[in-house]
């Protein structure tokens, strides 16, 4: 019995993907037209609630100022979350193999998750300056303590028979998390992957909003003291967008690295 050729497979593959955003689609589609028709039907103001048509004819027009603000706030995200990558990385081997660092940070690092944003932000603007740097911290700030937590949770999954087997064999504990802890990890570390790339981007906005030359957050604050709503809910459908592109981002490399493991395994 012959497997299909691997083209059919991704096809199907495919096809079942968008089988599966149908619902979603719908739903969504339902929630703009019914936005639609109460502002037609209200006569509301479109400087109080702007109906989705205007503000994707707004968008459309102002395209160009958006996209310019739509690059530095990227910029920011992909800086800001390699960092925090590095960062939950490197602190996540330490406390590890060293149980008393964990004892020691893992506390201050759950702490720095109850600093508010709204009051750190202007701070670290006022520290570092307006330039890129500033932004990169304060999405670091935002989006490490998943990726540690989910590869913490992944080094203890680790299954005890293969340690204990790598253990007999007189393996070194770095080739014992290299072949077996850290392998285990993967799984989590993409759940904690996909959960911090959604709070990138809001984070790069929100250092924006605070203080910075050019960016979306900066574009929402001028459309918001302009009385330009529509204005501000482009630039936050921009912002979806671009969210959504990096969480897609982050499903493509977790199938490349994962190839093994099944996509409906990966969902759960």
């Amino acid at each position: 019995m012959t497997s299909p050729p691997p083209s059919d497979s991704r096809l199907a593959a495919l096809g079942a993907a968008l089988y599966r955003a149908i619902p979603a689609l719908l739903a969504g589609f339902a929630f703009l037209a019914a936005w639609e028709l109460y502002v037609d039907l209200s006569g509301i103001k479109p400087s109080i609630l702007p109906a989705p048509s205007r503000i994707l004819t707004q968008g459309w027009l102002n395209r160009e100022a958006l996209i310019s603000n739509t690059w530095p706030t990227l910029g920011a995200t992909l800086g800001g979350f390699a960092l925090s990558l590095a960062f939950a990385f490197v602190s996540s081997i330490l406390m590890d193999f060293m149980p008393f660092m964990r004892r020691a940070l893992l506390p201050i690092f759950i702490a720095s998750q109850t600093l508010p944003l709204v009051a750190i932000a202007p701070l670290v603007v006022l520290w570092f300056g307006f330039g890129l740097l500033p932004k990169i911290l304060l999405v670091a700030l935002v989006t490490f303590f998943p990726l540690l937590v989910a590869l913490l949770q992944g080094y203890e999954a680790t299954d005890r028979d293969i340690a204990e087997l790598l253990n007999s064999m007189k393996a070194s504990r770095w080739r014992i998390f290299r072949l077996a802890r850290l392998p285990s990890s993967l799984p989590y570390f993409f759940a904690g992957l996909r959960i911090s790339i959604t709070y990138a981007v809001v984070g790069a906005i929100f250092a924006e909003y605070a203080g910075a030359a050019r960016g979306l957050g900066i574009y929402i604050l001028n459309a918001k003291n302009n009385f330009r709503p529509d204005l501000v809910l482009a630039a936050v459908v921009v912002s979806a967008v671009l969210t959504l592109c990096l969480f897609g981002v982050t499903l493509m490399i977790e199938r490349l690295v994962m190839p093994w493991q099944p996509s409906g395994e990966r969902r759960r």
